[in-house]
């Protein structure tokens, strides 16, 4: 009896969680379902948007934009942003594809070395922000220029093409039907939600984007998690900066440009409040698929890319409205 008493209540709990998250995201479920359909009846996008084929490549397209924004997710909630991310997938990738073809290291040792320059960046814009009183913003305005200014100086402005098959498995590889990518996505997004609902770590997130003053008189070493947060966005760019380069079979000085607002606009776009203090991972998953199916069937409907600058600007100037007013009330 004990046992069938003890089943019974740990139901509700579960309903419940499901039930907040369909109420605290009913507005963007919504969105990406009418999204979906439209798509899928429009005439110039309806033979193609719901294969299996073009389901995956949206998955594998949201796939860097997806690590970006978990981490983005984290930063803003702290009250920050990172303006850095884009660049760092830059100089992350000319630096994976230089070790395997300029200096012909394994591919081990290529994505460890990608991986670290973003944790680099990252413990260097969380250092800066700890001990001084620079804003964020500044701070990886700063780091910003400076990578994509590395890339350009590493490379000389050309591509570093890698042609081999074990580079181009990380990017554009299979494991059965599914893309490398989007495994990596999917552990991404199970380890960032880990972190923001499992741990301490992810309760002092919060309590220092509400309130840091009352973080700080509680106890919380706001500076320790501002390092930690900026530094995990360094390594999720990293990460994202390989994968790009191994899709695109090079490392480009270019690669990564807008990427921090694509992530932005996803966090955004999730409920995540700019004033930080609140939002949700499920949220950015979701804001990610909305940008991600946007732009899938603005390329479908051969929509011309700058068009498509100026929707994706529309849609986060409506998100940040509806975050204005909801904050409001």
């Amino acid at each position: 009896m004990a046992q069938t008493k003890g089943n019974k209540a740990k139901l509700p709990a579960t309903e419940n969680k499901a039930a907040v998250f369909l109420r605290e995201n009913l507005g963007i479920i919504i969105a990406l379902l009418v999204l979906c359909v439209l798509l899928a009846v429009l005439p110039a996008t309806s033979s193609s948007f719901l294969s299996t084929q073009n389901m995956f490549n949206i998955l594998r397209q949201i796939s860097t934009n997806m690590l970006i924004a978990c981490a983005m997710t984290m930063v803003i909630i702290l009250g920050g942003i990172d303006l850095s991310v884009g660049s760092i997938i830059a100089l992350s990738g000319v630096i994976a594809a230089g070790c395997v073809s300029r200096y012909e290291l394994p591919i081990a040792v290529a994505l460890i070395a990608g991986a670290l320059v973003g944790v680099v960046i990252g413990v260097f814009n969380g250092f800066v922000i700890c001990k001084t009183t620079i804003p964020p913003f500044i701070v990886t305005l700063a780091t910003m220029n400076i990578a994509r200014g590395l890339a350009k100086v590493y490379t000389g402005g050309s591509p570093v093409r890698v042609v081999t098959k074990e580079w181009q498995f990380i990017g554009a590889g299979y494991i059965g039907p599914v893309p490398v990518p989007v495994i990596i996505m999917i552990i991404a997004i199970i380890i960032t939600a880990l972190m923001m609902n499992k741990t301490k770590l992810g309760r002092h997130i919060y309590a220092v984007g509400g309130n840091t003053q009352a973080a700080e008189f509680s106890g919380i070493k706001v500076a320790r998690v501002k390092f930690i947060v900026h530094a995990y966005a360094g390594l999720m760019a990293g990460l994202a900066g390989i994968i790009l380069a191994s899709r695109m079979y090079s490392g480009q000085p270019t690669a990564g440009e807008g990427a921090e607002m694509d992530a932005i606009a996803a966090v955004v776009v999730g409920g995540t409040s700019m004033a930080g203090g609140s939002g949700k991972i499920g949220g950015t998953i979701i804001g990610a698929l909305i940008i991600g199916v946007l732009n899938n069937g603005l390329n479908l409907m051969n929509v011309n890319s700058f068009w498509q600058d100026v929707v994706k600007g529309v849609v986060i100037l409506l998100a940040v409205f509806i975050d204005y007013i909801r904050n409001r009330k």
